[in-house]
């Protein structure tokens, strides 16, 4: 079945996605996450949160998805190692260079891919299945379509998010919130200026203006079917930063309706309320829902350009305001109640509603279409103005409810055993499928012995009737056989609740030992803080010698036809974007520049699916036809890629990775090297000190970029076909 993968930001989070239905969850830990800012779980809060959902039969996923540099490689490796001896399922990773070293150092660990790597295809989610990784987070552009093809061509796992906040850009291809005000969305730091709002123009002229890169919160509820079709192995639900009472809320939803695509497999029998859809949007909702890219055709409701945070939902326009008392009389659209959170249209902030009076007398509830009056609420409030209700108190309550208690239970079967001259014992086994329950068969004996029966003996309901009391207790017991004398007798009933303790603290305790691993001396020896180890690998294979003559690289995003290419000087290597090489008409200055300078393909970031064999065609009739050196690659998935196009690629071709493969620390230069990259592009976001730490070695020539505009985003969305 499909996992159902929720968000944890802190431990009452945890308790709200566990209680209401998750199967695994995913949380950080220090700064290594893409969360930074979300409260995360330090080394204490991490063991016992993977024992809390660990010992209900919940996965637990650690995000280690941010790029790491070398002076941190070791305190990331640090964390991992503590993770796994605590007894982490997996862990999600950006960096490939810190992948890779996880996937060597714990062969029985683990690793995801993160959806920061930009796996959009077939052959990156094969590259990394290729590289030892078990999960891969696809990109959230994808159709489902897309989606179906590549978990029907891959071994790989594949997990695909299905609710929440989506990011205009694809993730771990958007330097905005670098470049403008140094805080790398990377490295888990992001401002968010893309819910910012900018004027669209064209020749100077304003042709759209508001919120335009704020998308809208995805829904994927309609699509669950869908996605069990396609054998997607986990779907993840979007917020470490949300509230508890939202992790809830989104979690029991999302939890009824895989049951409910489960049972119902035929499409037109599966149906979702507009009840809980309603309820999804209250909790929190960007413009309502969108489908996102799910759909295969042009989403144009993708952007919700008029407000970039929650918006409520709108439960009436203002029809009387009374300035002086600050009463707001409106006719419901949906039901209010006291101590409900609003907002008002053209007025910042948020009100709690602590009056509410219809015809001047208090009420308590309310109906749709009823006309009430709500206060006080002052300021510069004008009729006409939109309602909306940011927080519902009672669907809030209903959200804490659900995980103050032990709702999440695991089955157990047992036998008491009540005898005459014996001491009475229970025997415990396991009643599930848990990895951790699997072989579980202990029994407990109290130190009292049975007496005769002289009127009223035990009876075998009663005894079952003190053994199912399990309320606070992760445990139940599903099965209860009842080995009993006819006529014995037991002075007060508080020792059976004694015997289900003792047999529940016994199992917790067993479960407990049962999740932690013990880290092999091996691995330990691996792992050693006094130098760098990553640096220690680069001195061991690449010692250092006098660097050569600066050369210069010319990226030519626009080739003119008009313009004499031999007047060109002082360039050493050009790269040229593969769509000149569509077009007959720059054949004359494609032949010129491949004559005289070292020339180079120069590959999209994103290559979808379905142009992949146009690309193919393309790159071959480049080769054969000018005088090509090698490949500028922009995604892991080329590498697959042109391996495919090319027998012996690295034989007759050079590979230089971009600045898109966001290289960090010195690993990931290995593990570049391994994959037949000859020169590697500094990443832009990296500071003067990183960037002379990983030119002290010569074990791959590199590049930087000195001049020139950096996309800052790489959208798989037009802002001209939505203006139109």
């Amino acid at each position: 079945m499909i996992e159902l993968l929720a968000p944890v930001g802190d431990f009452e989070c945890l308790k709200a996605a566990v209680q209401n239905g998750a199967d695994s969850v995913y949380f950080g830990s220090g700064f290594f996450n893409a969360r930074a800012f979300a409260h995360n779980f330090n080394d204490e809060n991490l063991k016992k949160a993977i024992e809390y959902a660990k010992i209900r039969g919940v996965k637990t996923n650690l995000t280690l998805n941010t790029l790491i540099k070398d002076d941190e490689f070791d305190d990331a490796i640090m964390l991992a190692a503590k993770a796994y001896e605590y007894g982490i399922d997996a862990i999600i990773v950006q960096d490939l260079g810190l992948a890779r070293k996880l996937i060597k150092l714990f062969p029985d660990l683990p690793i995801h891919g993160s959806t920061q790597m930009t796996v959009h295809n077939l052959n990156g989610a094969l590259e990394l299945q290729d590289l030892g990784f078990k999960r891969v987070v696809l990109a959230r552009e994808l159709s489902l379509d897309e989606i179906d093809y590549i978990c029907k061509n891959t071994k790989v796992e594949i997990e695909c998010f299905v609710h929440g906040a989506l990011c205009i850009s694809y993730s771990g291809q958007c330097l905005f919130s670098s470049m403008l005000g140094g805080r790398s969305g990377n490295r888990g730091k992001c401002a968010g200026p893309c819910r910012l709002p900018y004027e669209l123009l064209e020749n100077d002229k304003t042709i759209d203006s508001g919120y335009l890169l704020s998308t809208r919160d995805l829904c994927g509820l309609d699509y669950l079917p869908n996605f069990i079709n396609s054998g997607v192995k986990c779907l993840k639900i979007e917020g470490r930063m949300k509230s508890p009472e939202y992790v809830a809320t989104v979690t029991k939803i999302y939890r009824k309706y895989l049951d409910l695509a489960y049972s119902k497999p035929k499409k037109e029998e599966y149906k979702v309320s507009s009840k809980d859809k309603k309820t999804l949007m209250q909790v929190f909702n960007r413009g309502m829902s969108s489908s996102g890219y799910l759909d295969s055709g042009v989403n144009k409701k993708l952007v919700y350009k008029e407000k970039p945070n929650n918006m409520g939902l709108y439960i009436g326009t203002v029809k009387k305001y009374n300035k002086n008392k600050g009463y707001i009389t409106l006719e419901l659209e949906d039901k209010i109640g006291i101590g409900d959170i609003i907002a008002i249209e053209n007025r910042t902030g948020s009100y709690k509603i602590s009056e509410l009076m219809e015809n001047g007398k208090n009420i308590k509830e309310t109906e749709v279409g009823q006309l009430v009056t709500i206060g006080r609420i002052k300021g510069n409030i004008q009729n006409g103005y939109k309602i909306y209700r940011l927080a519902s108190k009672e669907l809030s309550k209903e959200a804490q409810e659900s995980y103050q208690g032990e709702n999440r239970k695991v089955a157990l079967n047992c036998t008491v055993t009540i005898k005459k001259k014996q001491p009475i014992s229970i025997h415990v086994t396991s009643c599930n499928n848990l990895k951790l329950y699997k072989n579980l068969s202990i029994t407990c004996n109290l130190d009292f012995i049975p007496g005769q029966a002289k009127t009223r003996p035990l009876d075998k309901q009663t005894v079952i009737n003190q053994i199912s009391k399990t309320s606070t207790s992760p445990y139940y017991f599903k099965n209860i056989k009842v080995d009993i004398d006819d006529d014995v007798f037991l002075p007060k009933l508080s020792i059976l609740n004694e015997l289900r303790r003792t047999a529940l603290a016994n199992i917790g305790s067993i479960a407990q030992a049962g999740i932690h691993r013990n880290i092999s001396k091996t691995i330990l020896d691996k792992i050693d803080k006094k130098e760098n180890s990553t640096l220690r690998s680069m001195r061991a294979m690449a010692k250092l010698s006098k660097n050569p003559e600066p050369k210069i690289s010319l990226l030519l995003n626009i080739l003119d036809e008009n313009f004499d290419y031999n007047k060109l000087e002082y360039v050493d290597d050009i790269y040229i974007p593969l769509k000149y090489f569509t077009s007959k008409k720059y054949e004359s200055c494609l032949k010129t520049i491949s004559k005289k300078f070292d020339t180079y393909i120069y590959m999209p970031t994103i290559v979808k699916g379905n142009y992949k064999n146009l690309f193919l065609a393309n790159a071959e009739n480049a080769v054969n036809k000018y005088n090509i050196q090698g490949f500028v690659i922009s995604n892991i998935c080329n590498i697959k890629l042109l391996n495919g196009m090319f027998k012996d690629l690295d034989k007759y071709f050079k590979l230089i990775s971009n600045y898109t493969f966001n290289v960090f620390n010195s690993q990931t230069v290995l593990e570049l090297k391994k994959l037949g990259v000859s020169k590697f592009t500094l990443s832009p976001e990296l500071d003067k000190k990183t960037i002379q730490e990983l030119c002290n070695y010569n074990y791959l020539q590199k590049e930087l970029i000195v001049y020139g505009k950096v996309p800052l985003l790489n959208m798989n969305y037009c802002l001209l076909r939505r203006s139109q």
